[in-house]
């Protein structure tokens, strides 16, 4: 009998373990394609080019370009928008999006080269208009001297032809003193290119940014619920303990609802609570009455202990919010059918190892959940072997990542 039970252990064990997502790149460290040689050689003796000091962040995927974000975290990030090719080999260097030039700024700039010109990116979001839209932090060497070379703005690239559309900067009154933007996600279909919304999170400040295409303009949205949760803003990261109070950052875009109006699904960093709100909240906040619009938000349950993350995204084809969990390593999801409690929001796969600070998830629209795991924690309060590899970037089958389980 008990080897019976041994058995049906065992498979249900291999049950669980059958789905992995794939490695699809993976460095010890990164490089770029320089424009020749001697531009690189250059850029390393005059400390714009530190090699240790460039670790991958953000991801986000468009036909055959999986772009990849460096953050200006240290100084000699040489270039911070950049993409891979998907078909190309494991550990390919990057490709400086637009441009080396767009991308190579020195940390002690004081001006924006060009209005093409990238500082710092962290998160991006392709559209369904076949447009790159980034937040642009104008924030070099973060951890460092901190220099702002230039203001927070939204950069929209058009992917067909790799040009600049549009470029706008946040006005002052959308700024706060402690305000840092890393984040973005915009509000469009095909149907509706010119009539766009982008909504950037200010995890430093505590609110969310507004952004409309067509009027060209921006407004702040402030709610008790962007504030990061006191209780959990601790973390231990392979050994790594830290302490961030980094507020909300990871907004998620459900499919338009009947009345024509999305459900943004929204954390702070340091929470395990998850919220929501209607984005006809967002797009009208300057006319509402602020008070009495305060219970429109609402909060969605809580994932449990330890379940703090930096991304998420809501796959439209499976109605499945995927989030990042940093404190566990690991992807974890919710079927927005269900209610959400903890039991709903399984760990679909744990990777201590591979997921070591899985930092940005994205479903494309094949319907290809794509992580990016890096080091981050220790980069920042440690440092980084040059021998091993530091930086993952993997790739499953949304539906083969849910199936079985509750979120299914």
């Amino acid at each position: 009998m008990n080897s019976i039970y041994c058995i049906v252990a065992l498979s249900a064990l291999v049950s669980c373990m059958a789905v992995k997502p794939d490695l699809r790149f993976a460095w010890k460290q990164v490089d770029y394609a320089w424009d020749n040689p001697s531009q690189r050689e250059t850029a390393v003796k005059d400390g714009v080019f530190v090699q240790e000091n460039n670790i991958p962040l953000g991801l986000a995927k468009w036909k055959n370009k999986l772009f990849v974000t460096v953050p200006r975290w240290k100084n000699g990030v040489a270039s911070s928008l950049n993409y891979v090719d998907v078909d190309g080999p494991q550990d390919q260097i990057l490709k400086p999006y637009p441009s080396m030039k767009d991308n190579l700024v020195p940390d002690l700039a004081t001006e924006l080269p060009t209005n093409s010109s990238i500082v710092s990116v962290f998160r991006l979001f392709v559209d369904p208009c076949d447009r790159l839209w980034v937040i642009d932090s104008g924030l070099a060497d973060i951890l460092g001297s901190g220099n702002q070379i230039v203001g927070p703005s939204i950069v929209i690239f058009d992917l067909k032809t790799d040009q600049l559309i549009h470029r706008y900067f946040f006005k002052v009154k959308d700024i706060k003193e402690d305000s840092f933007f890393a984040n973005i996600v915009v509000d469009v279909d095909s149907n509706t290119c010119d009539d766009a919304y982008a909504y950037v999170p200010d995890l430093g400040a505590f609110g969310v940014v507004v952004y409309s295409l067509k009027q060209d303009d921006s407004w702040r949205v402030a709610h008790h619920y962007f504030y990061f949760d006191p209780l959990a803003g601790s973390y231990n990261v392979s050994g790594v303990v830290f302490h961030w109070t980094d507020g909300v950052f990871a907004l998620s875009l459900s499919e338009p609802r009947e009345n024509g109006f999305r459900t943004m699904f929204f954390h702070a960093f340091s929470s395990t609570k998850e919220f929501c709100v209607s984005t006809e909240l967002l797009r009208n906040y300057r006319q509402i009455n602020r008070n009495e619009a305060f219970n429109d938000f609402k909060l969605l349950g809580d994932r449990g202990e330890n379940t703090q993350s930096s991304a998420s995204y809501y796959d439209t084809n499976t109605s499945v919010l995927f989030y990042t969990q940093v404190n566990r390593d690991g992807v974890g999801c919710w079927n927005s059918n269900k209610p959400y409690t903890p039991e709903n929001n399984p760990l679909l796969f744990s990777d201590p190892i591979n997921f070591e600070f899985l930092n940005d998830l994205k479903v494309d629209s094949d319907g290809i959940l794509w992580l990016l795991s890096d080091k981050l924690p220790r980069f920042m309060y440690q440092s980084l072997d040059p021998n091993e590899i530091n930086y993952r970037i993997m790739s499953i089958k949304a539906t083969d990542a849910i199936a079985g389980t509750v979120c299914e």
